[in-house]
Formats: structure tokens, sequence, C-alpha cells
């Protein structure tokens, strides 16, 4: 019980540095964040959909809300590689040699697909939305007045939960390397994700059938994605285990 516990005191010493290490490099990012804040900004403006509106602050702390969001929102785009390397290094004790190499190739990827989904859900989704939202304001004859810092705010809550979204092969891929899934399991609950993904597609589009079918097929293709990894990487878990049970019996 003494040595358990101590492996256990050494554990929570060990996150409790690795999350002050993603702490300081937030704290870097961000200071990063808030330099270039106004020319992203000033970029996002000129682009549609922003460039075809006029931009309101509705308080005096919209505008340094706006810029400390940028801030925030850059600093974790630069801290996401090392927070996803520092969970893989949590975990490297309990993954075996091969399995430790293998993950640690997930690193760049997971920042990759991050990045992709940030860009479906700008590019794609959030004009979709955008123009939704601001045809019913025509048809209803109301004058478009927005503020910036909710015109952000609006655009965050779509494209950030589909970069997480876009996380899901390499989730998928890693879960089943530390065999806490398998192929299996995801093709028994295959209906139910497939439910899910037309339900946050229905619920970040606007409410039409084209719309929704837009994302929502990408989103099922990701999880297909996602099963075809897991089960190559799960026959591959079969054979090593089986080159070992031959070599050496029974684990």
């Amino acid at each position: 019980m003494k040595n358990e516990e101590m492996s256990l005191v050494e554990h929570l010493g060990e996150l409790r540095k690795r999350i002050m290490w993603i702490l300081v490099v937030l704290v870097i990012g961000m200071v990063g964040g808030l330099v270039a804040a106004k020319p992203i900004i000033r970029y996002l403006k000129s682009i549609p959909p922003a460039d075809g509106i006029g931009w309101n602050v509705f308080s005096p702390w919209d505008a340094l809300r706006l810029y400390m969001n940028f801030g925030l929102a850059v600093g974790l785009l630069i801290t996401l590689p090392v927070i996803l390397y520092h969970i893989w290094a949590f975990v490297k004790p309990g993954l075996r040699e091969t399995e430790q190499k293998a993950s640690l190739l997930y690193v760049p990827y997971a920042f990759l697909l991050f990045l992709l989904g940030l860009s479906f859900g700008y590019w794609v989704v959030f004009p979709m939305a955008f123009y939704f939202t601001s045809s019913i304001s025509k048809s209803l004859e109301i004058t478009e007045m927005y503020g910036a810092a909710q015109y952000f705010t609006f655009m965050f809550n779509i494209i950030l939960p589909l970069a997480c979204v876009f996380e899901m092969p390499i989730v998928v891929m890693f879960l089943t390397k530390i065999k806490l899934l398998n192929p299996k399991r995801l093709h028994k609950f295959r209906r139910y994700a497939y439910m899910l993904m037309v339900i946050l597609a229905t619920v970040i589009t606007p409410p039409d059938a084209i719309s929704a079918i837009l994302v929502a097929v990408p989103l099922i293709i990701l999880y297909e994605f996602s099963v075809f990894m897991s089960g190559f990487i799960y026959r591959k878990q079969l054979a090593s285990d089986a080159a070992w049970e031959l070599e050496f019996g029974p684990k």
C-alpha cells in the first residue's frame, strides 16, 4: 500500500509539473496572440462574410474582450501541440515501447486535424449560418447592426466544436492503441454515432436539409475513417500478440 501511495503521489507530481509547463507555454502564446490579434481581426474584417457589414461595440469592454479572446484563441492554438505532447508523455509509462513511438506520431496529425476542422468550420459552415441568419433579418425588414464581440462569439461557437470533432480519428486511434476501444465496439455504436453527427450538423447549421447534409456527410465520413484506422491498429495488435505468444507462450 505504501509503494502504491508513493506511486500515486509521484504521478500527481508529474501531472502538476506538466500542467505548469502547459500554462507557461499558454501565457507565452497569449502574449504572441495579443500582438497578432490586431492584424488577424483586420484581415477577418476584410473577407466575406464580414467585409459587407459595419461593426460596432455596445459597451466599453467589448473591444478589450475581443482583443483578449483572440489572444486566448491564438495562445491555445500555439499551445495545442504542447498539450498533446504532455498528454502523450503522461500516459507513456503505461505503453509498450512500440506503442510509445507509434502514439508520438499522433501529435502532429492531431494538430493538423484541428486546423482542418477550423478551416472547414470557418470556410464552409460559418458562412452558411451567417448568411442564413442575415437573410432572416432582411426578410423581417430588420436593420442589421453587428457587434464585433458578438460576431466573433457566434463564429467561435461554430468553428471550435467542429475543430474538436475533427480530432475524432486521432482519439479513436489512441484509445485503440491502449486497448480501450476496438472496431467491434465502434461498429456496434455506429447508428448512435450517426445520429449524434446528424444532430450536431443540425444544431450548428441553418434549419434546412441541404446545409445539414453538407455538414453531416463529412462528419460521418470522419467517423468511418476513424473506424477504418481503429481496425488497422487492432489487426496489428492481434498479429503482434500472436507473434509474442508463439515465441514466449500465453501471457
